[in-house]
């Protein structure tokens, strides 16, 4: 099972960006899907998440200006990051809860990390 996120860059603020994080290898099922940052000298943090059935929960930080949804055909799940602020900098993480095929239980898988640098 490989996660690949794709779309982050340079941006300023009050731009936009859209991350996509594709999901692919020996997939029955995805649960939870989401992203998380982690800024330099900080800790992971969460920024998003969205269920199998749609449900969002955001990040107080993030609220109203980040969107998160997810492609179940296509196993993806997306961020589109409005009103990007300095602060939003940080390498963005997507993750999702798996179950594979012949497995009885879900576990958690990271993608690789896309860096996400908003100048002020």
């Amino acid at each position: 099972v490989q996660l690949q996120a794709s779309g982050g860059g340079l941006v300023e603020a009050g731009g936009s960006l859209r991350l996509s994080c594709a999901v692919s290898g020996s997939v029955r099922s995805i649960n939870d899907m989401g992203w998380y940052r982690q800024a330099p000298g900080k800790q992971r943090e969460l920024v998003a998440t969205i269920t199998s059935g749609g449900s969002q929960n955001y990040a107080d930080s993030v609220k109203g200006r980040f969107s998160i949804s997810r492609d179940n055909a296509k196993n993806t799940v997306y961020l589109q990051m409005n009103s990007l602020k300095p602060e939003d900098t940080a390498v963005y993480y997507c993750n999702a809860e798996i179950t594979r095929w012949g497995a009885i239980w879900a576990h958690g898988y990271w993608g690789q990390g896309t860096q996400v640098t908003v100048s002020s």
